[in-house]
């Protein structure tokens, strides 16, 4: 490397480290402010794979830290999951509930599909009201919103006086402008590629 190719990569270096400088005086400055300690909402919502994943990655954290942990899942149910089928070998540390009978247009019975989203918000509620339980997983509770299976006032009363340091994580498409409203922070997950629509099939450890 010739003596120019150095000085032209120290100049870059030292760029560098002046921007990160003060790139990191920033980012201290706001975790300086966000001094609040307090049980977070967080929404996974959109047409993009991922909602039901991050939010199980969300719950073995949350066990790594120590925490218990109770999931209900909405809709899903008639065919048990890869997270599921992980998750249960740890009974000590979470609960799980999965108390659908499948996708809408499978089960086509919207009056069996509205009982059983109200059984499965009750043991929600048990979990919102249990302050033991330091993250609860709603999974795929937009759903059951947005197809009115369950009142959202009610929905958003019993989340707002859950204990005070206790976290959930909601699932799903479509959730409703109210529910993003409280919410302390919100992700749409958005489609670039789908395998299936190539015609690939969804299989084990991927999709289920």
């Amino acid at each position: 490397m010739t003596t120019e190719q150095d000085q032209e990569r120290a100049a870059l270096n030292e760029r560098h480290r002046i921007r990160m400088e003060r790139k990191k005086e920033i980012i201290d400055a706001k975790i300086a402010a966000a001094d609040k300690q307090i049980g977070i909402i967080i929404v996974n919502t959109g047409n993009g794979k991922g909602k039901s994943s991050s939010g199980f990655g969300m719950a073995i954290r949350a066990m790594g830290h120590g925490m218990k942990v109770g999931v209900v899942q909405f809709i899903k149910g008639a065919m048990e999951t890869g997270e599921e089928m992980f998750l249960r070998r740890f009974p000590e540390e979470i609960s799980f509930h999965s108390m659908g009978e499948g996708y809408t247009w499978v089960t086509q019975d919207r009056e069996r599909d509205i009982a059983k989203a109200q059984l499965a918000w009750q043991q929600a509620k048990r979990f919102l009201t249990d302050p033991e339980i330091g993250l609860v997983v709603l999974d795929e509770l937009n759903i059951a919103l947005k197809y009115r299976y369950l009142d959202i006032e009610t929905v958003l009363t019993d989340l707002l006086v859950r204990p005070a340091l206790q976290h959930v994580v909601i699932t799903g498409r479509g959730a409703p402008p109210e529910l993003i409203d409280i919410a302390d922070t919100v992700t749409e997950m958005a489609v670039v590629k789908h395998a299936f629509k190539a015609g690939i099939k969804a299989q084990a450890g991927t999709e289920w």
